[in-house]
C-alpha cells in the first residue's frame, strides 16, 4: 500500500469520504496482503458503521473488479446478460432461466456460488448431475457459452480475488448486512464476468438474506444505482421467500423439479418467478420492446421446447449426462424416503421455509462451514403448500434421508413447520416489486 492503512481507516471511522485512489490503494492492500487482517476489519466496520457514499460504492466495485481477471468475450456477437438472486430455499431458478434465455437470443455466462447455511447454491443443484463440470478453464467456459448460449461457472480466484478475503472477513467480523459490502461483493464479481447486463433478484421474507422488506428495498436501489454507474444496464425483482420457491427441496431434488418444469409439469411458483426474471433480461437484452411480447417469446419457447433443446446442449458441453432428461432416477435417490403424515385435518396455515432449509442441511444436504461435503441425495418434497386442505393421514412432505434416524427427526421437524389449522391462507404476491 502506498498510504498509511491506519489513516485511511480513522479517515472513515470519523465520517470521512475516500477518493478513488485511497479506494484503489485499500483494496490493492487486501490482494497483496499489506493490510492485515485487525486492519481489515477495522476497514470493513468503518464502512458498516458510517456508510458509503453511491459514488465511493461504485469505486469499490469497480476497483475489487479489477483486482483480478476481467473477462470479455468478443466472439460473442448476443447481448451478454447475467441474473443474480440473493439465495433462498428452493430457489433452482438459474438452472430454468439460463437455457430459457439463451433460447431467446440471450448470452449467459453466469458465475454462481455453492450453498451455505440454510440457502442452497446453483453449483451444488448442479454437481448434484452425473458428471456435470463447473470447473471449467475461463477459456473453456467462453467456448461452451458461444456454443450454446449460456456457461455454468464455479467461483474462481481469478475472477474478483479481493472479494474472497472480504467475503470471509466479513463473516466473522458481524459486517455482513452492510449494504455498500453487500453491493460491491456482488457487483465486483457480476463485472468481471464480462456481461453487458444483470437482472437482480432480491428475496425478502423469514428466509431470506434480508427478511424485512425495507432493507430489501435498500440493496435493491443500491444494487440497481450502483451497476448503472458502473456501465452495466441493470433491472431488478423483489420477490417472495417467505415460502419455499417450488416443491423440492436439496440438490438432485431440485434438479428433478427442474427437469420436470422443463417439460411442463413444475410448480406455477417456480415458473413465474422464471418467466418474470426472464422478461427483464430480455427487456435488458433488446430483444424484445416490451414485457407481454417478452413473456410471449419465452411461453412459446418453452412449450415448443426448445428450452430443454438448449439445456441439453449444455449438458453435452459441460460433461453432464443427458439421459438425465427422460431417466431422472439417473440422479440417484436417498436411502430412506419417509412421509410427513398429517396429525389432523384442516388446511396448511404455514410453510415456514427457514426451519425447512435447516433440516435439509441437517440431513446432510447443504453445509454450515464452506469445507462440508454435500450429501447431493437428501431432501424435502413438499406434497401440499400453503392453503391446501389436508386429511388426517394425508401426506404433507416426503423427507429424503440418508438413514431411518435422521429421517424420522427431520420429519418431526418438517410437520413442525407446516401446522395445519382452520383458515385457509394465502401466499402474497410472487413479486412485491421491480426497479430499473
Amino acid at each position: 500500500m502506498q498510504s498509511h492503512p491506519a489513516r485511511l481507516i480513522a479517515l472513515k471511522r470519523d465520517g470521512g469520504e475516500w477518493t478513488q485512489e485511497q479506494i484503489r490503494d485499500l483494496v490493492s492492500g487486501v490482494v497483496d496482503g499489506s493490510l492485515g487482517d485487525a486492519q481489515l476489519g477495522a476497514f470493513l466496520m468503518a464502512v458498516c458503521c458510517n456508510g458509503m457514499t453511491r459514488d465511493e460504492t461504485t469505486q469499490l466495485t469497480l476497483a475489487m473488479r479489477d483486482s483480478g481477471q476481467v473477462l470479455a468475450h468478443p466472439q460473442v456477437a448476443r447481448p451478454k446478460i447475467d441474473k443474480h438472486s440473493t439465495g433462498g430455499v428452493g430457489d433452482k431458478v438459474s438452472l430454468l432461466l439460463a437455457p430459457l434465455v439463451a433460447a431467446a437470443g440471450l448470452a449467459v455466462p453466469m458465475v454462481s456460488g455453492r450453498g451455505l447455511g440454510h440457502t442452497g447454491g446453483t453449483i451444488d443443484k448442479l454437481g448434484a448431475i452425473p458428471g456435470y463440470r463447473t470447473d471449467l478453464a475461463l477459456p473453456e467456459f467462453g467456448h461452451v457459452l458461444e456454443q450454446c448460449g449460456y456457461a455454468m461457472l464455479a467461483p474462481s480466484g481469478a475472477l474478483a480475488p479481493a472479494d474472497r478475503r472480504m467475503y470471509a472477513t466479513r463473516d466473522v467480523s458481524g459486517t455482513v448486512e452492510s449494504i455498500p459490502l453487500i453491493t460491491s461483493s456482488i457487483l465486483a464479481k457480476k463485472l468481471a464476468e464480462g456481461i453487458d447486463g444483470l437482472v437482480m433478484d432480491i428475496k425478502t421474507g423469514r428466509a431470506a438474506f434480508l427478511p424485512r422488506e425495507a432493507d430489501a428495498r435498500l440493496l435493491m436501489e443500491s444494487l440497481v444505482a450502483v451497476g448503472q454507474a458502473a456501465g452495466l444496464r441493470m433491472a431488478a425483482l423483489l420477490t417472495d421467500m417467505d415460502h419455499p420457491l417450488g416443491l423440492a427441496l436439496g440438490n438432485a431434488l431440485e434438479v428433478q423439479e427442474v427437469l420436470l418444469a422443463l417439460d411442463g409439469h413444475g410448480p406455477d411458483d417456480l415458473r413465474e418467478v422464471t418467466l418474470a426474471l426472464g422478461v427483464e433480461m430480455l427487456l435488458l437484452g433488446r430483444v424484445a420492446e416490451d414485457a407481454g411480447t417478452a413473456r410471449n417469446i419465452l411461453e412459446r419457447l418453452w412449450r415448443d421446447g426448445v428450452v430443454r433443446q438448449v439445456f441439453r446442449h449444455n449438458l453435452e458441453l459441460q460433461g453432464g449426462d443427458v439421459r438425465v432428461l427422460d431417466e431422472p432416477d439417473r440422479l440417484g435417490r436417498a436411502a430412506v424416503v419417509l412421509p410427513v403424515l398429517a396429525k389432523t385435518s384442516g388446511h396448511v396455515v404455514d410453510v415456514e421455509p427457514r426451519t425447512l432449509g435447516e433440516v435439509v442441511v441437517d440431513l446432510g444436504g447443504g453445509r454450515r462451514q464452506p469445507g462440508d461435503v454435500v450429501d447431493p441425495h437428501v431432501g424435502v418434497v413438499l406434497q401440499k403448500v400453503l392453503g391446501d386442505a389436508v386429511q388426517t393421514g394425508e401426506a404433507l412432505a416426503f423427507v429424503h434421508a440418508a438413514d431411518a434416524a435422521s429421517a424420522a427427526a427431520a420429519a418431526e421437524r418438517v410437520a413442525a413447520a407446516m401446522p395445519i389449522g382452520a383458515e385457509r391462507r394465502r401466499r402474497r404476491p410472487l413479486v412485491l416489486g421491480r426497479l430499473a
